[in-house]
């Protein structure tokens, strides 16, 4: 697998945006995930945008890191929010989520972020197994979903050692 940095409004990234969106709207029963995101919410320095490509050359997996600071929805100063962690359904079970997570970890944590959070949902076993086997565990909730009941909010600190 080849993991690059693609800015969030790359075709290949809306491709995935939109496979994970359908996801999320099977799994709930919703138009899926409402979150405002916008491509410069993922520039370096203050974020990050990475997908996955296979020995095909097809984008089979994506992940990335936003910048947040202390607001009304929950965030603290100095946070990197992990947003749209996907990975295809033929490409699951490869350890492909791991290993963006940790690219992304490392990367927030070099941009000088000291917390990396994540707001996930209790429909989603996977996603939470990874996290919770990553080191994440439950925090105040957070963020546009913040005030759901399905929402899980998790945290990980990113001083210390890696």
């Amino acid at each position: 697998m080849n993991i690059q940095p693609r800015p969030f409004d790359h075709p290949d990234a809306v491709k995935l945006n939109d496979m994970v969106q359908l996801e999320y709207a099977e799994r709930y029963g919703d138009g899926g995930d409402v979150t405002p995101l916008d491509a410069t919410m993922f520039d370096p320095p203050r974020g990050l945008y990475l997908l996955a490509y296979d020995a095909q050359d097809r984008p089979v997996a994506t992940g990335g890191w936003r910048g947040q600071e202390e607001n009304e929805e929950g965030y603290s100063d100095g946070d990197a929010e992990i947003k749209r962690m996907f990975v295809t359904a033929e490409a699951r079970g490869n350890g492909l989520a791991r290993r963006i997570l940790a690219a992304l970890e490392a990367d927030a944590r070099a941009a000088g972020r000291t917390r990396m959070v994540l707001e996930t949902g209790d429909q989603q076993p996977e996603a939470i197994a990874l996290y919770t086997s990553s080191g994440y565990t439950l925090c105040s909730k957070f963020g546009h979903y913040r005030t759901y009941d399905s929402s899980i909010c998790m945290a990980k600190s990113l001083t210390g050692p890696a």
